[in-house]
């Protein structure tokens, strides 16, 4: 089936179209912001018959509806309710001439530097007739007052404010250009000398303006609405990206519902924000409008799946559960209305787990993305998930996306199949969610991990501080201090300094293996000295004074080997804290380490 036809359409016709309502905007599109030298530019082009581009339509009357608006400039109450297209491509051409040319009002526009201006525009006539070469400088703006000043604005330099003074000097009104028949009996009155050049200038400037065809490429209304989304993308001369929120938006918007306002608030109607509410939660506040709905399509799709295999369907008759971009866009209002509000609950007991499994920041989080399908099984379980065997299972699940390094990337099916597994698992011990099965740690990771970015690596940094890992120096527990706005950072364990001058890589001192959290004091007097130096240092220092024992006690919080360290012992060290370290992780995993698996490693890892 074609799902476009191709054409070409007047330019008075299309501006008239445009000003009655049958061409419209759909709700998703941004505003108009062509500057003033653009819109004369623009105005110059069609003046000497150059092309300007296509403009692409999409015809209205589908299944796809979208909220409408008229184009910048048109009061919306005298123009039809029901357009008969709406304009993906092409809107900053097609408001720039709708405003210049079809209206009497002026043109907001703006100055190169973004200040907010008005603008009437003029053809001056003697020069438009000197030639082509002259057209740049025949068009030319004034102010709202039809004035241009000077000094300030003290001093009036040019005045085309009424009709006289615009015949008597030859400056010809660009708003007149598609009906100039009154304009011409003004000039018979006030300027009838002049009406040889006028009638050159209606032949040559006005007649291209008349005569100009724009290429139009014009959707059917068959169009899905995923297709219009993705086409909208790429033809985007802004390069903005179009969001599902906003496509939705204006879907939501035809059956009267404001998804924007259910999002970001509105004092006028005094609806609570719920993107404020996810804020007042710290490992919520990058929850995006798109997480919520991605997390609502899940449940949709899975209670849908559920209704086909009650209704006895099988095989490709029943819908799948799907975290697609597709299935978003499909995604009913009456199924966003009714999962909103324990979606939204959903997130904050997903906050509540993971403030459980040590994570108290945003920042610290190794993949939102698996933020979603959690908050969806938690929409589910409600108060279930406090009970041991569940939570158990849930930390397992997300220990495995984390350290197996499954969530970069494309997650869509991960995701889907883990929201319907992870709920079989919970009744069924057998059941082991592929997360869970898939996820594999090879203890070689370890040694190449050296971007606190990568996700295994915040997460490892979590398990070592989960174990109550204390500062060296302040001999408090790690998050507490970080809770108390204490400098805090990984650092080296065997200084950098130090390693250098034993001839130790880089690559290897980087690594996870030789780094821990520790305040920044702690870091300051540690310097590059070497690791029995510094120790002495800071259990002989007058705020700290401790022994060797409890000195120990800290050193063994962070998982470091006490006398490989205090020996200076860096290969020593080394091995016994990877092992170490592969303990906890084997441990938040509930399996053991795979030599040779690579899956998963998604980041780049030298900083």
């Amino acid at each position: 089936m074609t799902t476009f036809d191709s054409t070409k359409r007047s330019l008075p016709d299309l501006l008239k179209d445009i000003t009655n309502g049958k061409i419209q905007l759909p709700d998703f599109q941004r505003g108009w912001v062509w500057d003033d030298d653009h819109v004369k530019s623009l105005l110059v082009s069609i003046a000497r018959s150059f092309p300007v581009g296509a403009v692409m339509l999409m015809e209205t009357g589908g299944e796809v509806r979208f909220q409408t608006r008229p184009v910048e400039g048109i009061d919306p109450k005298t123009v039809t309710k029901d357009p008969d297209h709406l304009i993906l491509d092409g809107q900053q051409r097609l408001t720039s001439l709708t405003q210049a040319v079809g209206l009497d009002a002026p043109v907001d526009t703006r100055t190169a530097k973004g200040k907010k201006i008005r603008r009437h525009y003029y053809f001056d006539i003697r020069k438009a007739l000197e030639g082509d070469e002259r057209l740049d400088e025949a068009v030319f703006a004034v102010d709202e007052k039809r004035q241009t000043t000077k000094n300030f604005g003290r001093d009036v330099d040019l005045d085309v404010s009424t009709r006289q003074l615009e015949c008597e000097q030859l400056f010809f009104p660009c708003d007149k250009i598609l009906d100039s028949s009154d304009w011409l009996q003004d000039l018979f009155r006030y300027n009838q000398q002049a009406m040889g050049e006028f009638l050159q200038f209606q032949k040559k400037i006005l007649g291209a303006f008349s005569a100009y065809q724009l290429p139009v490429i014009e959707l059917k209304k068959e169009t899905s609405k995923e297709a219009v989304c993705l086409v909208f993308e790429k033809v985007n001369t802004g390069g903005v990206q179009l969001s599902v929120f906003e496509l939705i938006t204006a879907s939501y918007a035809a059956e009267g519902y404001n998804l924007r306002d259910d999002w970001y608030g509105s004092d006028i109607r005094r609806v609570p924000s719920r993107k404020a509410r996810f804020k007042e939660h710290e490992l919520l506040a990058g929850v995006e409008s798109t997480d919520l709905l991605l997390a609502i399509t899940l449940l949709h799709t899975l209670a849908r799946k559920r209704e086909d295999i009650a209704a006895g369907k099988t095989g490709k008759q029943v819908r799948p559960v799907s975290a697609k971009r597709t299935s978003v866009l499909d995604l009913p209002l009456e199924a966003y209305q009714q999962w909103a509000d324990g979606v939204e609950q959903g997130f904050v007991r997903a906050a509540y787990f993971l403030k459980g499994e040590c994570f108290y920041r945003r920042r610290e989080l190794p993949y939102a993305t698996q933020l979603v399908p959690l908050a969806a099984v938690m929409t589910l379980l409600g108060d279930r998930w406090h009970e041991p065997r569940i939570k158990n299972k849930l930390s397992r699940w997300f220990w495995s996306g984390v350290l197996g390094e499954l969530y970069g990337g494309a997650v869509e099916t991960r995701i889907a199949l883990d929201l319907e597994e992870l709920m079989e698992w919970f009744d069924n011990d057998d059941a082991i969610p592929r997360t869970v099965v898939d996820a594999s740690f090879d203890p070689s990771r370890l040694e190449t991990l050296r971007s606190r970015l990568s996700a295994a690596y915040k997460g490892i940094n979590v398990l070592v501080l989960r174990a109550g890992a204390r500062d060296f120096f302040w001999k408090s527990d790690i998050q507490q201090l970080d809770e108390q706005d204490v400098a805090l950072d990984i650092h080296h364990i065997f200084p950098r300094a130090w390693c250098e001058t034993q001839g130790i890589p880089a690559k290897v001192y980087d690594a996870i293996i030789n780094k821990t959290p520790i305040s920044a004091h702690t870091n300051r007097m540690i310097g590059g000295r070497a690791p029995s130096e510094y120790l002495a240092r800071l259990q002989d220092h007058k705020q700290v004074q401790l022994g060797d024992e409890a000195m120990d006690a800290i050193l063994e919080g962070h998982r470091i080997p006490t006398q490989a360290l205090r020996a200076d012992d860096f290969d020593a060290f080394y091995q016994q804290r990877k092992q170490n370290l592969l303990e906890i992780i084997e441990k938040a995993m509930g399996k053991k380490a795979l030599a040779g698996s690579d899956e998963g490693n998604d980041e780049g890892d030298d900083d």
